[in-house]
């Protein structure tokens, strides 16, 4: 049976996601996922597998930029004690790096939108995500200065 202390737990995860993501903690952000971690990310052409893969990823993608990740609201559908479903309400901010401007085209942007996650409890004890997916409901982006 679950209680309020999975609800509780749950919500930690994804609180230390964030702050672990954007103080770019990258061994306390894998603790987040299952190894088996799968992670689907506009424009959904390609489902990434694998945590580390995905961790080094993004460490590579985010390390030198100023990223700012809020989640709010979450409903939380438990299936069984050690299974739940999870929607995020999100907001983020992202300001890159020179190289990553140069990759993407632009300086940033604010997007808002939600993260559809499905949560695992782990061996240990310690619920992880174990599937994401994030979509946007609207994003703005930064033009480059000068562009």
């Amino acid at each position: 049976m679950t209680n309020f202390v999975d609800w509780l737990a749950i919500c930690e995860t994804k609180a230390r996601y964030c702050r672990c993501l954007d103080t770019k903690d990258w061994v306390g952000y894998a603790d987040c996922f299952t190894e088996d971690f799968e992670l689907e990310t506009p424009p959904y052409t390609v489902v990434q597998q694998g945590r580390d893969a995905i961790v080094a990823e993004i460490s590579a993608t985010l390390d030198d930029s100023v990223t700012t990740h809020h989640v709010h609201n979450p409903e939380i559908t438990f299936d069984g004690p050690d299974a739940a479903d999870v929607i995020w309400a999100m907001q983020d901010r992202n300001v890159w790096s020179e190289s990553r401007r140069q990759q993407v085209g632009n300086a940033g942007h604010i997007g808002f939108g939600h993260y559809r996650e499905r949560y695992m409890r782990c061996a240990d004890g310690q619920w992880r995500i174990r599937k994401s997916r994030l979509s946007y409901l609207h994003m703005d982006q930064f033009a480059i200065e000068g562009q």
